[in-house]
């Protein structure tokens, strides 16, 4: 390929990591067993390969500059990313590294860290480490990714706030400041298992020092006499915060020159295909360089970017994206106020054509294309139990009644069984499209009273009328959803509207969808009584009054003929049905359907599966902010966070034991304020299934997502710095009962404050002031949300069969009381706040 790299051709075929180091002008290819070593004078090419579930390869090309690298060998590095980049065909994502400010994705390849060395030499370091006098000393910083930088052995190199290891021939200490995350020291101690097993060969004692902590502590006796001699570390100086948002500022590049852009919103229009433009956010900045740009002039653009970085400053702290047109990060995008949505997948005529003939050279007629059975996600085995939510209160529904819900009302599902041993119990708060507010409102704190309330491990979600899950579906052996409703409220509100157009009445007229999920387990769904409502792909239950048609679309599942018969008995038991399939319907049909009209004629397919992302969330001065962790694991569920697994048709916030939620329905509300602020750019509807798992309680449908090791799942004591350290240690843990109503008081430490602390300060502190929901460091995306956002003391949850009541007289504990979290919370207390200050 011309312009590119002989040793770049032919890679990114395979998932993983590739690196390269520059040496004077070629490439030097790093074996495996050398990835994760950088030396600070030298820059070095990493690509990652990542496999999609849609089978696409992702790549990510990294620059690293070292610090002390050369300035020509930079600038190769940044060309040299352009050339991979054209080979794999301009499909990839480039980001620039500088050592000690890597990008936390960067880092997420080689856990637990990266300790780069300051020399070209190899063997000067190994050396090093086999002197028995050598003692080094490391600053260790972030929460799901460790950033390791190696400081000067002294004293004044300790500080409150950071988490610091000591290297020493025969003892490694960490020290953590008082101001430090109870996540940082965590990730410290992955660090200090990485040289205990790489540095001592696994014989080496560790020594956990707590800033201010002196007395009855041999183990800090000696760290401090490593010093000297103790001495008080100074206070940590305010770092200035500024709560202004950053300026965009856009310009396109002219044969490397900059020229500034007028555009007070930016929307997509703007970037055309032939030229390439630098956005600048202040803590990111990013160049986007246009389809039809060459491969020459693509690296004057990163070079007029180098240019820029420099010119500005900011060459150490600033990061740089670097991306292709169609292959913008969502990050980029968010800073545009229009972005085209991505064309929902569909099977066109042409390509159907082609399909249809390549199952028939294997046998198959096209109307009988073989579909992959769904995956097992529950035991089939369970027991289940419906309420029908009525102004506040819950009624248990019979056997029979229990698998017909309707559209006008709210229903408590409760599905309990039995897996490795465990008694779990699934519930779902099932919220109708035309349910009243009065029982949508009470349904979320009613499904937690119901699940505070059962012994084993709960599991609560929110599902929506249209936007049910496979899960959902799963647990009923049959549904129907009928419109209309059979609460107090609905009825009421249909008396006052004199509307009862839509509602289901037996013997009259309705169409209703059928569906099935799997042999034994089938659904129909009652629809607009009209022609559009028809689709090729489905099949549909049609009742004019005593008489049945049973309608086969031509592009339907076989699955879904073998379920009619058995939906038929449940409508109607004992009623014949006249088969019609789509083409050949008699006038009659039309007749009941209002006439003949177009609909859909076109092949459903059903999408990928979505690639799945975790996000670490926290409040901050009103500010819901959110982090992603990349290349996640088990091991990122830390004890003292609430995160949450974003699956595209669903979210799971998962909630740490020792974090500051303390209801399932603030961690209902994190998952709707995560849908509603839209963090990623293609956001989904607000009526997203959002799931709640509580550390303990992890049902296999979430540990699925991850290499999941159950000797982790102990619920030990303590934090989750206290539980490795005990580990690292040998020591045998001692195991802590989940509280599963989520009220606990806060063990983790605090996190950075606006105000400066010492050790005295923190014992002065009250317990109260220093729970601070999520951790200390920031995340990139903040929306200001409502004050009722923020995780409160909740008040004690009512019983499932009354209404509840609070003297509680804050605006957030009132608007919790009469609107739960999960809907309508930031709304109830706006208005409650708006109220209080009239009346002050």
């Amino acid at each position: 390929m011309k312009g590119v790299d002989d040793a770049f051709l032919g890679v990114g075929d395979k998932p993983g990591l590739d690196i390269w180091c520059i040496v004077g002008s070629s490439l030097a290819p790093l074996a495996k067993s050398q990835h994760g070593k950088f030396y600070a004078r030298n820059c070095y090419i990493i690509l990652n390969t990542a496999e999609l579930k849609t089978g696409v390869r992702r790549h990510d090309v990294h620059y690293w500059v070292g610090e002390e690298a050369k300035e020509e060998d930079c600038l190769m590095a940044s060309d040299k990313a352009v050339e991979l980049d054209a080979a794999l065909g301009s499909n990839t994502v480039q980001h620039r590294e500088t050592q000690g400010e890597e990008s936390d994705k960067f880092l997420s390849y080689f856990r637990p860290c990266i300790i780069p060395v300051h020399s070209h030499s190899p063997s000067h370091m190994e050396g090093s480490r086999n002197k028995s006098s050598q003692t080094t000393m490391f600053s260790c910083e972030g929460e799901h990714v460790a950033r390791v930088t190696e400081v000067v052995f002294s004293r004044s190199s300790l500080d409150h706030k950071g988490v610091f290891i000591v290297d020493t021939a025969s003892k490694i200490f960490v020290f953590s400041g008082c101001n430090s995350s109870v996540q940082t020291r965590a990730k410290a101690l992955d660090v200090v298992r990485h040289l205990k097993e790489n540095r001592h060969s696994g014989r080496c004692e560790i020594a956990a020092i707590e800033d201010g902590k002196l007395v009855g502590d041999s183990d800090a006796g000696e760290f401090w006499n490593l010093f000297g001699g103790y001495a008080p570390i100074p206070r940590d100086l305010l770092e200035a915060v500024s709560m202004n948002m950053p300026l965009e500022k856009l310009f396109w590049i002219n044969k490397r020159t900059l020229v500034p852009m007028e555009a007070h919103l930016l929307d997509r229009e703007i970037l055309n295909s032939d030229r390439s433009y630098i956005l600048d956010c202040s803590t990111e900045i990013f160049l986007w360089m246009g389809m039809t740009t060459l491969v020459s002039e693509r690296k004057t653009s990163v070079t007029a970017l180098e240019d820029y970085v420099h010119s500005q400053g900011r060459s150490s702290a600033v990061r740089t994206v670097i991306m292709t047109e169609g292959h913008e990060t969502d990050d980029f995008k968010l800073h545009f106020q229009h972005w085209p949505k991505i064309v929902e997948m569909k099977l066109y005529d042409a390509g159907r054509e082609k399909v249809a003939a390549i199952f028939k050279h294997h046998g198959y007629d096209v109307t009988e294309i073989p579909e992959h059975e769904p995956q097992q996600l529950i035991s089939c085995n369970g027991s289940l139990k419906v309420w029908l939510v009525d102004c506040g209160c819950t009624t248990l529904l019979s056997t029979e009644e229990q698998e017909k819900l309707y559209t006008g009302d709210c229903y408590i599902v409760q599905y309990s069984y039995v897996e490795d041993g465990k008694d779990y119990h699934l519930f779902f708060a099932w919220y109708g499209k035309n349910s009243i507010k009065e029982d949508s409102v009470a349904t979320a704190s009613l499904m937690s009273s119901l699940a505070n309330s059962v012994k084993g491990h709960p599991v609560v979600a929110q599902v929506f009328d249209g936007r049910e899950p496979e899960l959902f579906f799963s647990i009923f052996k049959s549904l129907i959803i009928f419109k209309g409703g059979r609460s107090a409220a609905y009825k009421n509100h249909v008396v006052q509207k004199s509307d009862r157009n839509g509602c289901h009445q037996k013997d009259e007229v309705a169409l209703f969808h059928v569906q099935a999920l799997r042999h034994d387990c089938v659904q129909a769904i009652q629809v607009d009584l009209v022609a559009t409502s028809l689709n090729s792909s489905h099949c549909y239950i049609l009742q004019d009054h005593s008489s049945f048609f049973i309608w086969l679309g031509s592009l339907s599942s076989p699955s879904d003929h073998n379920m009619l018969d058995r939906m038929m008995n449940k409508l109607c038991p004992f009623k014949q049905s006249l088969l019609v399939r789509e083409g050949s319907e008699p006038d009659d049909f039309w007749k009941v359907l209002g006439g003949r009209s177009e609909y859909s004629k076109e092949k459903r397919v059903k999408g990928w599966p979505a690639d799945r992302h975790l996000y670490a969330c926290r409040f901050e001065q009103g500010l819901l902010k959110v982090k992603e962790v990349f290349s996640f694991c088990q091991d990122d569920l830390a004890t003292e966070e609430t995160l949450v697994l974003d699956c595209n048709n669903e979210i799971y916030v998962w909630v740490g034991l020792h974090s500051d939620v303390t209801s399932k329905e603030q961690a209902l509300n994190i998952g709707k304020m995560f849908l509603q602020d839209g963090i990623l750019h293609d956001r989904r509807s607000i009526e997203t299934t959002v799931y709640i798992i509580t550390e303990g309680d992890e049902p296999a449908f979430f540990t699925d997502f991850f290499k999941w090791d159950s000797s982790k799942q102990s619920s030990m004591v303590g934090n989750s710095f206290e539980r490795k350290l005990a580990l690292l240690k040998g020591l045998s843990p001692k195991l802590e009962t989940p509280d599963r109503s989520m009220r606990r008081p806060s063990l983790r430490r605090p996190g950075v404050s606006s105000e400066t602390s010492t050790p005295e300060h923190q014992q002065q502190r009250p317990t109260a002031a220093r729970r601070a929901f999520g951790s200390a460091s920031a995340g990139r995306f903040a929306r200001e949300r409502s004050p009722a956002a923020a995780p409160t003391a909740s008040p004690s949850t009512p019983s499932p069969r009354s209404r509840s009541s609070s003297s509680t007289s804050t605006p957030t504990a009132v608007a919790r009381q009469l609107f739960p979290a999960s809907l309508h919370a930031s709304e109830a207390v706006h208005a409650l706040s708006n109220s209080t200050s009239r009346r002050r």
